[in-house]
């Protein structure tokens, strides 16, 4: 296997500064022991004008069939030949990905003393491998490497033999990467973009490898638009690990979209051993669960607007999930949340993995934000925002709205929020603080009416207000909910389309 990078320099910034940062100095050949063969390094060329380091990978067939004891590619047992007559020492594979990480390991992870600076910014590159395994030909290549940043992405398939053109092309092909990119993100896309081409791995593919995936991606596979075929391929389709992988790039990618961190939006568990959720002020009071009230008055106002389908949305740990599935009236219920860590709480919450079959269509759990329109969430009879919106900056609260009441419009909304004049009569709460931590704002009754009103008339619905909990005279309940019902014309053209949408899946699954 062979892999050359090319870079171009001045006098002043030379193009020999490439050995710095991969390592390995111009003027020496060096040799690597690896698993299944010796890696050489070597520069065909080194000036202060262009500087060319190749990596050249000999493999030991008989070493990689005694490694992968007759697993693997070629390696039946029934196939004995093929276990040593294959492709494996010549096409770009995860053999060679091993190898970018055996021996550019320093350079793989952006670290250079000598060269901090030029570690940190972009090269003229030049990659060219001359043998790469592509299922899925050169299209393929090119949808994988095209987002990348590269300014040419130069995919020659390689013919069967030139002697008969009429067999075509083999699924082989030459590739030539050309653009400004850091040597880092170079790297690491090879190591995580060869093996995905070859669509095959030489080795078990164990749970570590979601961690090596991740930071491989770091900063281009989160929004890459092919990132669930990489995925898919890079794990070998073992669908627990890709599900991990996805679930944590999808939390990535939308912490980059809001330009915050990931611990900062997977905060919705605060406990590895959750009790069932109130808020900081809630648990003080023993006499009386806030919670379970709250969680009360949701399911009288989703029975009494008839709801079969409802979406918990920012659901959590689970607690409502589940006591929406104990009820039969509801037929199916999501639940949506942000956090990873929150999604499988409540999958343990509620013994997902245990269910009868039955059970087990009537509830999803799936991971997304509520700021972003998702079209997952239309066709529902009802949604809940418990406790969620006063999670949000206030600044966020307009795309939520237009994300809920503007593209998903379920008939039925429910909200429910802290009523702030109520925090006098928490004991145990300091005057001037909120009731839990991550609170962004606590909304007076007044505030609450006012924005639940400028909603209603933007977007269809009719409201009306219900106080959660002991209901006192002066500064009303600690929880205010609003139950937001679609305006009948709305909510006939909403009942016709979800009652379509039902009869054609029956009609599906009856052909």
């Amino acid at each position: 296997m062979f892999l050359t990078i090319s870079t171009t320099g001045t006098h002043e910034r030379p193009a020999t500064d490439l050995g710095f940062l991969l390592h390995k100095h111009p003027d020496k050949a060096q040799e690597f022991s690896t698993s299944h063969g010796t890696a050489h390094v070597l520069y065909p060329e080194a000036s202060a004008e262009r500087c060319t380091a190749a990596l050249l990978l000999e493999i030991d067939p008989v070493a990689l069939v005694r490694r992968g004891k007759g697993k693997g590619r070629g390696g039946a047992p029934d196939a004995a030949l093929a276990q040593y007559v294959n492709d494996r020492p010549y096409a770009a594979s995860s053999l060679l990905a091993v190898a970018l990480s055996t021996v550019f390991k320093s350079a793989l992870r952006g670290v250079c003393a000598a060269r901090p600076e030029r570690a940190a910014e972009p090269l003229p590159l030049r990659i060219e491998v001359p043998a790469v395994p592509a299922r899925g030909g050169a299209e393929l290549v090119r949808a994988l490497f095209g987002p990348l940043g590269w300014t040419t992405v130069d995919v020659r398939p390689v013919v069967l033999d030139e002697t008969f053109p009429a067999w075509g092309d083999s699924r082989y092909v030459q590739l030539v990467l050309e653009g400004e990119l850091r040597l880092v993100d170079a790297l690491r896309q090879l190591y995580v973009l060869l093996p995905v081409l070859d669509d095959a791995k030489h080795y078990w593919v164990a749970p570590d490898e979601v961690e090596k995936l991740l930071r491989a991606g770091e900063g281009w596979l989160a929004g890459h638009p092919e990132r669930q075929l990489i995925t898919n391929r890079y794990l070998n389709r073992r669908w627990s690990l890709t599900r991990e992988a996805t679930e944590r790039l999808e939390l990535v990618r939308l912490a980059e979209a809001d330009d915050i961190g990931v611990e900062a939006i997977d905060n919705a568990v605060d406990d590895p051993a959750p009790d069932e959720g109130t808020d900081t002020a809630e648990k003080a009071e023993k006499t009386v669960s806030l919670a379970d009230q709250r969680r009360e008055a949701i399911l009288t106002a989703l029975r009494d607007a008839g709801a079969g389908s409802v979406l918990d949305l920012g659901c959590g740990q689970g607690q409502l999930v589940q006591a929406l599935l104990k009820d039969v009236r509801f037929s199916k219920v999501v639940g949506v949340d942000v956090s990873v860590r929150a999604l499988t709480v409540a999958a343990r919450r509620l013994k997902t993995e245990r269910m009868s079959e039955r059970q087990a269509e009537r509830v999803a759990l799936i991971q997304g934000s509520l700021t972003y329109t998702d079209k997952r969430l239309k066709g529902y009879d009802a949604a809940v925002l418990s406790e969620v919106i006063e999670h949000l900056d206030l600044p966020r609260l307009p795309a939520l709205e237009y994300a809920v009441f503007g593209t998903a419009r379920p008939a039925t909304v429910v909200v429910t929020t802290p009523n702030v004049e109520y925090n006098v009569r928490w004991e145990t709460l300091p005057a001037g603080h909120v009731r839990h931590r991550d609170h962004r704002f606590e909304w007076t009754r007044a505030e609450f009416r006012d924005w639940a009103d400028a909603v209603a008339a933007r977007h269809g619905y009719a409201v009306r207000y219900v106080p959660v909990g002991p209901d006192d005279p002066e500064v009303g309940s600690p929880t205010q909910m609003a139950v937001f019902t679609m305006a009948a014309a709305d909510t006939n053209k909403h009942t016709n389309k979800h009652t379509k949408k039902h009869t054609k899946k029956k009609e599906e699954k009856a052909a």
